[in-house]
């Protein structure tokens, strides 16, 4: 299975910071990350379902027994990451101000409860306080397909089992997962909104595919393959196009495939609600269109494949026009206020229109996973063909390209 890793350096998702006391807005749903695991294990690991939060609890308090001084670096991380992602007093708020307390710590990570001063009022409904969670040099954000892990275990907890890729392409199941990603992004998050994670990420990516050397000679020649695409210059004509192109930004899951969606046991012949979104580590206010079209390209990529290099690829899985629209409808009759009241010639419309912008998207899921796996076949120890994901992943990138005509 492809397995994500994020070294302790990168930016985290805003998902990163978990929402704490009196940080919905009034008539908003909380957020689904705001329980904190009390093992100190991924809060985000369980009770989470397309978007359904249930009341955060009061937060823990902070550490009472005396605390070794914070680490600048550590102070300096947790002061920028929230003023990325909170809106409000948080934009303005200095270094100094930041009240920034342990909650308790681990070998793999440290939580941290972060507060506005007293002195510095709210603008809107941003939270005053949040738990942040500061991840070690190296952490495993999606259960490998060996051994066990906290993620595993949870999964048995809810008594469920993940997708497989040929389930994501069944009618209901289809449907289904379009109804729970369109009330995710119906979701008010108290984050900043500004749809920068998409290509602030990519870049950042690419600057550090720039910079990779290999000591394998197999693995220099698939890298120079990929650096003959002219990668700086085929990121500044996407992303010029993707700008030119209509697509809502809203508060996506950006890893919506089979393993980040778990089938619910004793709810397998249920014609809905059979299904929960897990895995939001990537989440962020993006374009809409990515999240979609990242999903119908991950119908291509089957991770569980047991010999190097540990995945299948198809492109002729994407789904069909017609596989795409019937997703679309679905989405649309959960996202769209008044779809169901449209004419027909309305809907189709209006279907049409949205059927351009997640293919184009889509262009951009292949480049970001692409960039991404290059980066993973230099720093994972995971076994797994990460330079073949990344040259399938551009293959079928050029591939969407040619039948998009762009």
């Amino acid at each position: 299975m492809k397995t994500k890793f994020c070294n302790g350096d990168a930016d985290p998702s805003p998902l990163g910071l978990l929402l704490g006391r009196g940080s919905a807005a009034a008539g908003q749903p909380p957020s689904p990350l705001a329980h904190p695991d009390p093992e100190g294990k991924d809060p985000t690991a369980a009770g989470r379902g397309g978007g359904v939060a249930t009341p955060p609890p009061a937060l823990p308090p902070p550490l009472e027994e005396e605390s070794p001084p914070l680490d600048p670096r550590t102070r300096r991380r947790a002061y920028l990451w929230c003023k990325e992602f909170l809106p409000g007093a948080w934009r303005g708020l200095r270094e100094e101000q930041l009240c920034i307390s342990p909650i308790r710590g681990g070998l793999s990570n440290m939580l941290f409860q972060c507060s506005l001063p007293d002195t510095v009022e709210t603008v809107a409904d941003e939270p005053r306080k949040v738990l942040l969670r500061l991840y070690g040099a190296i952490l495993q954000m999606r259960s490998c397909n060996k051994g066990e892990s906290v993620q595993s275990q949870k999964e048995n907890d809810l008594q469920s089992r993940k997708l497989s890729t040929e389930e994501l392409s069944l009618p209901d199941i289809s449907a289904e997962i379009a109804e729970k990603m369109a009330r995710f992004h119906g979701m008010k998050m108290p984050f900043n909104k500004e749809p920068k994670w998409l290509f602030g990420t990519m870049e950042k990516y690419l600057n550090q595919v720039l910079r990779i050397k290999f000591t394998r000679e197999s693995q220099t020649r698939k890298l120079n393959k990929l650096l003959s695409y002219n990668l700086p210059q085929e990121m500044k004509n996407l992303r010029a196009m993707l700008e030119a192109t209509s697509s809502p930004v809203v508060f996506c899951h950006n890893d919506c495939q089979e393993g980040n969606i778990l089938l619910l046991e004793g709810r397998e012949t249920s014609e809905n609600q059979k299904l929960m979104l897990i895995d939001f580590e990537y989440s962020s206010y993006n374009y809409r269109g990515f999240d979609i079209g990242n999903h119908f390209c991950e119908w291509m990529y089957d991770y569980s494949y047991e010999k190097y290099p540990f995945f299948k690829a198809s492109i002729l899985k994407y789904p069909s026009k017609k596989q795409q629209l019937h997703f679309l409808s679905s989405y649309l009759s959960a996202f769209h206020d008044g779809f169901e009241n449209l004419s027909n010639e309305e809907k189709s419309n209006l279907e049409e229109i949205v059927l351009v912008e997640v293919n184009r998207f889509a262009l951009a899921s292949h480049f970001f996973w692409g960039l991404w796996s290059i980066i993973q076949a230099k720093i994972s120890s995971i076994e797994f063909g990460y330079l073949e994901y990344a040259l399938s992943r551009f293959d079928a990138y050029f591939d969407q390209k040619r039948k998009l005509k762009v």
